[in-house]
């Protein structure tokens, strides 16, 4: 769009050039001459000549550009430049532009536009001189073009092939400007409506922007608090730190005091216990003078520990009255009522430690008739048990030696021949054996109806007693776990004490008129036995009853083997009756051993192999060495009566092969001191 005095450069001319251009064109041919010389560089005048050279600055040195080099193309002219031409760059400037143009020759300045390919605004005039002198332009003007090193020729040339333009000036007229006034119209009304638009937008964000303002202050004001809130939070929980355990020690829930005063001793009860308990210790280590809430709870929290303590009492009392019914099982009311329930009868002890030792005094006394009653029971029932009984009759020297082939001594006293035999050992050490075997109960007992030896009935009765005994320490010093061992050594004592006498009585009984001396020895080993597994259990408190024991069966153990020696002797002291012997067939009978080394021997082998894991400090070995002499004795004061000397040192030799034999498959340090002696006897008859 062309506007007065200058040319719009972003409109693409049309070939109508605007009003007056013609003129100026006009007017610039009757002025300018035509002159030849390139310019570097042409800049668009914006006013007269003479304000123009007053807005141009001051070119610096720099090598002349009169003269152009045309060799940089193949088609770039070499010839001079004519003479007339010549002598015409010679002219004043003022004669070359009063010199009118040629015909044929285009103007300069539309050659410029031409090769700028930009429209140049015709010079505005100074004020009117004289000589009325219009602008040109000047050298300065085209220095900022780059002509890439090429000539002016070519210059134009290329400019022309690449943007192949045609100066072109708008040919719009007035009209067409008439037809788009609508256009405009309509466009300047949106434009009034977008401006409309735009203030109330703007109003908008006017009123949002004091919102918002109104929003920083109040974000602000709540930060404030927030941060305020913060440390009083920090404040308080610091104090809440100090303050909470103490606070939390001094309030009692009211649930809490509601199930232990009315609510059923459960689990539920004994945790609700233990927290009051560990409430009442807060408080008795607090001093009431600093802290005035515990003058204030602590009567309270007394008032409800005589209320627990009853109730905790009340319980007790109701499980110990159990065990009295008929049928109970005290050990399950001892897990199940007392052992659970510990801790309150542990709380009971901490605040009334009288009303604690009623309760076990108690207890004491239902567990001393609880047991007495039931082995009182099981003693009974044992005793119909059969025995087999055996009596002086039984000793070595008391049968009758009759045997095919052998002696016969008419002076020796005949019995009948027993339904057991007293002198051999047998499956009898099964006992021992089995020492884990299950216990007869009380029915078993009623219904067995075989004949047993003295050790059976001894010791199912003795093992029920150290099961009994040792559950019962157990419980005593986990229940009673607040009092001391010597304490709780003499509350076992107290339950068990009539219970122990009667195991004793039963003990007597079995073995005070019994001469069987393996009976007696396999009874000693229980007791041993029952000694190391107390021992091992760690219950201390029965070791006098198995102590009072052992004062039972040793004492009688001696008595028995002292009869059998006494046996032996009496037969040997019999003069009349080996001199009968001596004088009468027997004399001419073989060399056979003795029906008495048979007794002997067994019996030997019975009491050595019970006492292969013997010590050197119990009587056994002397009774032993009591018994084996009296009869060699015997043995020897026989073999006398024999005539022939080889026919009694084979007699000799026989018997003490056979006992050797007997004894060959037992062990034990005792064992061996007999195989040895024997074999010595063996080998000085040989």
């Amino acid at each position: 769009m062309w506007r007065t005095g200058t040319w719009s450069s972003n409109i693409i001319p049309s070939g109508t050039p605007p009003p007056g251009s013609q003129q100026t064109q006009n007017h610039g041919s009757a002025l300018r001459n035509y002159t030849p010389s390139p310019l570097g560089a042409i800049r668009r005048p914006t006013g007269p000549p003479g304000q123009l050279q007053q807005q141009r600055p001051t070119l610096g040195h720099r090598p002349s550009t009169a003269n152009l080099s045309f060799t940089s193309s193949a088609n770039a002219s070499t010839t001079s430049l004519p003479m007339g031409l010549k002598q015409q760059q010679s002219m004043g400037y003022r004669k070359a532009v009063s010199m009118p143009m040629p015909m044929t020759v285009q103007h300069p300045i539309e050659v410029l536009e031409g090769i700028l390919g930009v429209p140049i605004a015709p010079p505005k005039k100074k004020e009117e001189t004289a000589d009325e002198e219009l602008w040109m332009p000047s050298i300065e003007d085209a220095e900022a073009i780059d002509f890439g090193g090429l000539s002016l020729e070519e210059f134009a040339e290329k400019e022309g092939t690449v943007q192949k333009r045609v100066r072109k000036y708008n040919e719009n007229s007035a009209e067409e400007y008439e037809k788009e006034k609508e256009k405009f119209q309509d466009l300047h009304k949106s434009i009034q409506a977008c401006d409309e638009v735009l203030k109330s937008v703007e109003s908008y964000l006017s009123a949002f922007q004091t919102d918002l303002g109104t929003v920083s202050a109040e974000i602000e004001s709540l930060q404030n608090r927030s941060t305020s809130l913060n440390k009083k939070l920090e404040n308080r929980k610091s104090v809440e730190k100090l303050l909470g355990p103490m606070v939390e020690d001094v309030i009692l829930p009211p649930n809490d005091v509601r199930r232990l005063v009315e609510g059923e001793v459960n689990d539920a009860w004994v945790k609700a216990l233990y927290e009051t308990d560990r409430r009442m210790k807060a408080i008795d280590a607090m001093d009431p003078a600093k802290v005035k809430a515990v003058r204030d709870v602590k009567p309270e929290f007394e008032k409800i520990t005589h209320k627990t303590i009853e109730r905790v009492r009340d319980f007790f009392v109701s499980r110990i009255k159990a065990l009295r019914l008929p049928g109970c099982h005290a050990q399950t009311i001892q897990q199940s009522g007392f052992l659970r329930y510990k801790g309150l009868f542990q709380f009971m002890a901490n605040h009334h430690a009288q009303l604690a030792d009623e309760v076990g005094q108690a207890y004491i006394n239902t567990m001393r008739w609880y047991y007495l009653t039931h082995f009182q029971r099981y003693h009974k029932v044992l005793g119909t048990i059969k025995i087999h009984a055996m009596d002086k009759n039984d000793t070595l020297g008391q049968e009758e030696t009759t045997k095919k082939g052998g002696l016969s001594l008419p002076g020796l006293k005949s019995a009948p021949p027993p339904t057991y035999d007293p002198f051999n050992i047998g499956r009898r050490i099964d006992v021992l054996k089995n020492r884990t075997a299950p216990i007869l109960s009380a029915y078993q007992a009623e219904d067995d109806k075989s004949t047993h030896y003295p050790e059976y009935p001894f010791r199912h009765f003795n093992a029920a007693i150290m099961e009994n005994a040792s559950a019962e320490y157990s419980f005593l010093t986990d229940f009673f776990s607040h009092k001391k061992y010597d304490q709780v050594g003499a509350m076992f004592t107290q339950i068990f004490e009539p219970t122990f006498a009667l195991g004793q009585t039963f003990t007597r009984s079995l073995v005070d008129n019994t001469f069987d001396a393996i009976g007696t020895l396999i009874c000693v080993r229980l007791n041993q036995y029952a000694a190391f597994e107390m021992q091992k259990r760690v219950i201390p408190a029965a070791e006098g009853y198995i102590n009072a024991t052992n004062m039972l069966l040793w004492p009688r153990f001696q008595i028995v083997l002292s009869a059998h020696c006494e046996s032996l002797r009496k037969m040997t002291a019999n003069s009349k009756a080996m001199a009968a012997a001596n004088a009468g067939p027997a004399a001419k009978q073989s060399a056979a051993p003795h029906a008495l080394t048979q007794r002997f021997a067994s019996l030997l082998h019975g009491l050595l192999a019970l006492s292969a894991e013997s010590g050197d400090d119990e009587p056994v070995a002397n009774s032993l060495g009591r018994l084996r002499g009296d009869y060699e004795a015997f043995l020897t004061k026989l073999s006398a009566g024999i005539s022939d000397t080889t026919k009694r040192g084979r007699f000799m030799f026989n018997n003490y092969s056979l006992v050797l034999t007997i004894i060959s498959d037992t062990d034990g340090k005792l064992s061996a001191e007999q195989k040895q002696h024997f074999e010595a006897l063996k080998k000085s008859f040989a």
